[in-house]
């Protein structure tokens, strides 16, 4: 099945022969490929060759694999004929439910710009070919919706064409947000081919698919430093392309507070590195309804206790602000946590919370609980006097019941906003997950905890052994920052080296987990913003929240080895629709698939 005479059969479908313009010339192609033992092989085009030569990307549709060039790989069984069909780019039909829905026409349009990316040059395009009508059901009726943790996003597709120059493609899900993952990869299986200078659709397909986890996010710090709208939907871009559906705001922190809060505007006044670097209500509409198209939540963390301090200013509510030497009382500068004690605190958080329940609609949402520091609350005679007053002591398990007072009055405040009751919520692991202590002030029917330990933490499983859900974000395989220089002092970053994208694909949750693989929501990658920026975000996440995607939507049993030809020109379809993601390999290594790895003969 994957030898040359299968691709020459795929070739000679198109029913292609050259013409008197199509002779070869000092601008034309020099090579193209043929598919020999499973392998791509780059050929030198001739005239005796030229019309049954293949296309790099058409004969990676074939060869080889069974699944294509699909990325993240399904989940369901695959069949893909070894056949193509020129795709009419000005004929191409869509049929959707609600089709007065702006959801939808906002994710019709996004499918067409996706294949608008993959041809270089229109003006060389060739003309005609097949009508292409894509034909989307939905169980939902087509109803706008947003997604939830139950939310199925599961969809079949199938691809057919006829003698009377047809191509149809059915999606059938239950929701939009299965449909339009089906479209995304109705939109991968459509190819330039750079010899014949068409677009070309496998002409007859059928692919069943659904996750394997239900939450596969990426975490972006926008406090540390500032990134644009544009930048933030770059991001989404990247992730709708790779079935990723949970974005990660970490909008906040001790660094900067760039949200603007109705109720409390000097909050962003006082806190945002510059009026124009503050994220409107209408800024945020925008992302997260960006974000719904394709397929995304978008939930926001206001990470408190800890990790406050910009823009709280004159208030008088928060301890160690900015304090020094900063090492004393907080993992990096400058510092910050709110004092529990301060009753007026809570209608701030109040006021906090209802912007952001209004703007994102979350269906779960992120109260962070991020590296409290005793030390920093110690450090504060009100705070002491007030635990004294209360017959308390000075020792951590008092400060966890601090702690818990906080936990306990913040959580009211966000149950008196929220649009849904019981909303659930997020906090990271900490002092306060310890078992010491999560079983007295932490509900598991209530609380998701996110990990960010290492993967081989003991911890994770005396977690998820008292039944709470886990999301993970292991930091020695997620923390997409680390590799670099120190920026508090010299030598390397503190979770360095860098981690490749090899190491993201093979961070397998069922065996973090262990017996307790059920109480795993998902993951997250994370990039925390303390050394990138809007200018060069896009290479710490891409490709390898790509590798994290397949890991989250396959769970898949073989190695990176399988997936790396497969990830280099999943790269360039990144690359072509606006994305820097970070180069793998010289491209080379792409037009000469399995030469670069250094074990490839030995497998």
């Amino acid at each position: 099945m994957r030898c040359a005479a299968l691709a020459m059969v795929a070739l000679l479908a198109f029913g292609w022969t050259p013409g008197p313009g199509d002779a070869l010339g000092a601008d034309d192609l020099v090579y193209g490929y043929e598919c020999s033992k499973g392998i791509c092989r780059k050929v030198e085009l001739s005239e005796e060759n030229f019309a049954s030569a293949i296309s790099l990307p058409v004969c990676r549709l074939f060869c080889g694999s069974d699944i294509g060039t699909l990325w993240p790989k399904p989940t369901g069984v695959v069949q893909l004929e070894p056949l193509m069909r020129q795709v009419d780019v000005a004929n191409i039909e869509f049929q959707m439910p609600g089709t007065k829905d702006n959801l939808w026409k906002s994710a019709e349009q996004r499918w067409l710009d996706l294949l608008e990316a993959k041809v270089p040059n229109p003006k060389i395009l060739k003309k005609g070919g097949y009508q292409l009508n894509i034909i989307v059901n939905t169980a939902d009726a087509g109803a706008p919706m947003r997604l939830q943790l139950n939310t199925d996003e599961s969809y079949a597709l199938s691809i057919g064409s006829n003698s009377a120059g047809q191509v149809t493609a059915n999606i059938t899900a239950n929701s939009f947000f299965g449909a339009r993952h089906g479209l995304e990869t109705l939109s991968q299986l459509i190819v330039y081919d750079d010899i014949r200078r068409e677009v070309q659709v496998v002409a007859n397909a059928s692919i069943a698919d659904a996750p394997f986890y239900k939450w596969r996010g990426l975490l972006l710090d926008t406090s540390r430093n500032y990134y644009s709208v544009k930048a933030i939907k770059r991001t989404l871009d990247g992730m709708a392309m790779v079935k990723l559906n949970t974005f990660h705001w970490h909008i906040t922190d001790t660094h900067s507070f760039p949200l603007e809060i109705s109720k409390r505007p000097e909050l962003s006044k006082l806190g945002a590195y510059s009026p124009s670097k503050v994220y409107t209500h209408s800024d945020v509409e925008d992302i997260v309804e960006y974000g719904r198209v394709r397929g995304i939540r978008v939930m926001p963390e206001y990470d408190s206790p800890a990790h406050v301090g910009e823009g709280w200013q004159h208030k008088n509510m928060t301890a160690c602000f900015n304090a020094q030497p900063w090492n004393k009382y907080c993992v990096e500068p400058p510092c910050g946590q709110l004092d529990p004690t301060v009753d007026d605190m809570y209608n701030v958080l109040e006021d906090i919370f209802s912007d952001m329940f209004k703007l994102y609609n979350p269906d779960v949402f992120h109260m962070g609980g991020d590296e409290v520091s005793v030390a920093c609350w110690n450090s504060s005679a009100s705070i002491r006097n007030w635990m004294l007053e209360r017959g308390w002591n000075l020792k951590e398990e008092d400060f966890m019941r601090l702690w818990g007072h906080y936990q306990t009055e913040a959580l009211s405040r966000v149950d008196r906003v929220a649009n849904v009751s019981n909303t659930p919520i997020i906090l990271w692991t900490s002092t306060l997950t310890d078992e010491r202590y999560i079983d007295q002030y932490l509900d598991p029917v209530r609380y998701i905890i996110q990990i960010w330990t290492k993967g081989n933490d003991r911890v994770i499983k005396k977690i998820l052994k008292r039944g709470y859900r886990v999301i993970v974000s292991n930091y020695d395989a997620l923390y997409f920052d680390c590799g670099g220089g120190g920026w508090v002092n010299d030598g390397n970053n503190w979770c360095s080296p860098y981690i490749g994208w090899q190491k993201v694909y093979q961070n397998d949750l069922a065996k973090i987990a262990g017996d307790y693989q059920h109480h795993v929501l998902g993951a997250e990658a994370a990039i925390w913003s303390e050394q990138i920026d809007e200018y060069t975000v896009d290479n710490r996440f891409w490709p390898r929240a790509s590798a994290l995607a397949e890991r989250l939507w396959s769970n898949p049993t073989e190695g990176w080895r399988q997936a790396e030809s497969r990830l280099l020109l999943h790269r360039e379809r990144l690359v072509e629709n606006g994305i820097g993601a970070e180069a793998l390999q010289p491209q080379w290594c792409l037009q000469n698939e399995n030469e670069c790895p250094i074990d490839a003969y030995d497998l």
